[in-house]
């Protein structure tokens, strides 16, 4: 492909990015939370680990590539029923590198039939702007002379806020958060200014139980915007044995997702999905991987039990 195909799609990638996309594109929300809603922390009275990877667009230059790592438990810190949370995430776009650590804390409370846990989260963002990226792939992707990017690549720390709500019950969760709550922004040279704007997310899930009690049907959607842009995830997955899953989902302008997975009787989650572009990019990639590994262990379990990992919910 000439560079001047890539040139006016990654134009497009970066104007979508700067609106709608600063934060991360994951699938698996289902199975992730806490990255978006500090509300989760503690929420299923364990301790959690996880580790995701996600490779965008395999196959275009400066796609997305995702690494997430994140832990949470419940503990007894203000009340009965708080919980703590630490996650890391590195993310790569382009000419854009950002590695942010944020320390979360929720406080859970009985509320009708469930659980509403209330949450907020304080972390660091160091973002990196290198517009000389493209020099490696033997071509000139980005334009130089643009006087809202960098002459020469440039660092800057940000202080990140954010806030959110989980509520479940036996068979559903429905959850509302925001992140960037402060809209952090830094300026570089003298025409430079870079902000990231408030991305309010609204999530739910139900479990619907079969007449063969061995399946569970997961509906599930993740929806996100801005203000200015906004973007839906719809998904469904089927639970074998409580253990092994499969589904698809649908990402309006922009993927189908098809998911898979089993959890182990040790605690041990592993799951994949892929994504298979349906925009213009489609004939660009070769669509989208994401692979994650959790594990779970009870609080305070008895000498011989069995750790529980944690469910849909």
């Amino acid at each position: 492909m000439k560079y001047s195909g890539f040139l006016w799609i990654l134009l497009n990638i970066c104007t979508f990015a700067a609106s709608a996309q600063q934060d991360p594109q994951i699938s698996q929300h289902m199975f992730n939370h806490l990255m978006t809603n500090p509300g989760f922390a503690g929420n299923s009275g364990e301790i959690n680990m996880m580790l995701l990877n996600r490779q965008q667009w395999v196959g275009f230059p400066g796609a997305p590539v995702t690494t997430v790592f994140q832990t949470d438990a419940a503990l007894k810190l203000i009340g009965d029923a708080d919980g703590l949370g630490f996650t890391v995430v590195k993310d790569a776009i382009g000419y854009e590198k950002n590695v942010s650590f944020g320390l979360d804390y929720a406080y859970r409370f009985k509320l009708g039939q469930g659980l509403l846990g209330c949450g907020f989260s304080v972390g660091l963002m160091n973002k990196n702007l290198s517009p000389g990226w493209s020099e490696t792939l033997g071509g000139d992707l980005v334009d130089n002379s643009d006087p809202a990017l960098p002459k020469q690549e440039v660092n800057g720390v940000l202080t990140d806020i954010g806030a959110g709500f989980y509520y479940k019950q036996k068979k559903y969760y429905l959850a509302l958060s925001v992140t960037h709550l402060n809209q952090p922004s830094f300026a570089f040279e003298e025409t430079g200014h870079y902000s990231l704007k408030r991305h309010f997310y609204l999530t739910g899930g139900y479990n619907l139980e079969m007449n063969d009690d061995r399946f569970t049907l997961q509906p599930s959607f993740f929806a996100k915007t801005d203000g200015t842009t906004s973007q839906l995830d719809l998904d469904l997955m089927l639970q074998y044995n409580k253990r092994f899953w499969g589904g698809i989902g649908y990402r309006n302008s922009d993927a189908v997702m098809l998911f898979m997975g089993v959890e182990l009787q040790n605690g041990l989650k592993i799951g994949y999905s892929y994504d298979l572009n349906t925009s213009v990019l489609s004939r660009y990639n070769s669509g989208s991987h994401e692979l994650f590994i959790s594990y779970a262990v009870l609080l305070n379990k008895n000498k011989g039990q069995k750790a529980k990992s944690v469910r849909f919910l």
